[in-house]
């Protein structure tokens, strides 16, 4: 395999995340802390400054930016939650864009719309006919499309950090008194915050409160080598559109630049968050899946037969009931958010519902009433 890291058990993904912030003092108070440094928290540290510079924003991740869900994604970008439209949720794919607007953020985003597959649909004119499982047909076009996710992700935190916050990486929260002010342990420090919001998504699930009421899981993906125009067009991906399945056996893809092309499908389950740190895709099931993987995307269609691939990795996902978004405030007071589990549609939607959550935090915004309580 290509391009592997050694020491990466989740493997490399095809793009990189090149903002880290400077190094600076833990602060002993903050107006806002953002626990968590993917799509979800830099937008709503980016939004809070841009919307009112007055207050004080602290971002707080593990590792680096990035190093977890939204560093591991597939960059698909569409415009509805897992659970379909919400009420009250808007246009997520032009909130979206008029964040990257705002922030001046180069993410190579395009929409130019998302390809749904199934195998009954009957059609003569769909360019995508692949063997698995049955034919896989184009059902229908929805609205949806790409981005980079390292560029988005360096985007947002050097968009954060340029507005006033202060990001911090290696900087884990192990405890948060819920008391007035809310006080966070981390790195033998503690942080008094008049408000916080949480985004960890499929991960420290007792500090966000959702253990027991999601599942994390590990999805995987693999990446092509560079494919010519003439296999492109025969695999019916020359327009760009990304896909994915709606019936089973799930697969999702989408095109990169340099002509290579992702293919996505499969869950690793595990008991209980902490889990993902032990799972590696070199060996044990996500390795097993991974290969499954390999062998369904050469079968798919005779341009693909001799495929070879250059990055193979996973990444974390939170599913929780009926594959609604959690965005609600902390079962244990009114001064926390909790935002995530996103279900494999995070991507337009972590940032959209950020800068959500940032008017929230300075009352300007409701919670959106199909949230869970």
């Amino acid at each position: 395999m290509a391009n592997e890291d050694k020491t990466l058990p989740w493997g490399q993904t095809p793009w990189l995340v090149d903002f880290h912030p400077e190094p600076s003092s833990i602060p002993e108070a903050v107006d806002f802390a953002v626990i968590g440094g993917g799509f979800t928290g830099l937008s709503t540290a980016a939004i809070l400054r841009r919307l009112n510079p007055e207050k004080s924003v602290a971002v707080f991740e593990a590792e680096t930016i990035g190093a977890r869900s939204s560093g591991h994604t597939g960059g698909l970008t569409l415009g509805e939650t897992a659970a379909g439209d919400l009420p009250g949720l808007g246009d997520v794919l032009a909130g979206l864009s008029e964040i990257t607007r705002q922030l001046n953020l180069k993410c190579d985003l395009t929409l130019p719309g998302a390809w749904e597959l199934d195998r009954s649909t009957e059609t003569g004119n769909s360019p995508i006919r692949w063997n698995d499982s049955g034919e896989l047909r184009i059902a229908r076009e929805v609205p949806g499309g790409t981005v980079d996710p390292g560029k988005l992700l360096s985007g947002l935190g050097r968009a954060a950090a340029q507005l006033g916050a202060v990001i911090f990486e290696g900087a884990r929260i192990d405890q948060i008194d819920f008391g007035d002010p809310l006080i966070l342990y981390v790195k033998g420090s503690q942080v008094r915050a008049q408000r916080v919001l949480i985004a960890t998504n499929a991960e420290s699930l007792e500090l966000s409160g959702l253990s027991g009421r999601a599942e994390p899981k590990l999805t995987l993906a693999l990446t092509t080598e560079s494919l010519s125009g003439t296999q492109l067009e025969a695999l019916g991906l020359a327009a760009g559109k990304p896909f994915y399945t709606i019936d089973l056996p799930y697969l999702w893809g989408r095109l990169l630049r340099g002509n290579q092309v992702v293919f996505g499908s499969g869950l690793v389950s595990v008991k209980n968050w902490r889990d993902l740190t032990a799972v590696d895709v070199r060996s044990g099931e996500a390795s097993e899946l991974l290969t499954r993987l390999g062998k369904r995307v050469a079968n798919l269609h005779p341009a693909l037969a001799e495929v070879r691939f250059s990055h193979r990795w996973g990444g974390p996902i939170l599913i929780s009931d009926g594959w609604l978004p959690v965005f609600a405030l902390h079962p244990r007071t009114p001064r926390a958010i909790v935002l995530g589990a996103y279900s494999g549609h995070g991507v337009a939607l972590s940032v959209y519902l950020g800068a959500w959550a940032a008017e929230v935090l300075l009352n300007g915004r409701d919670l959106p009433k199909w949230s869970h309580p």
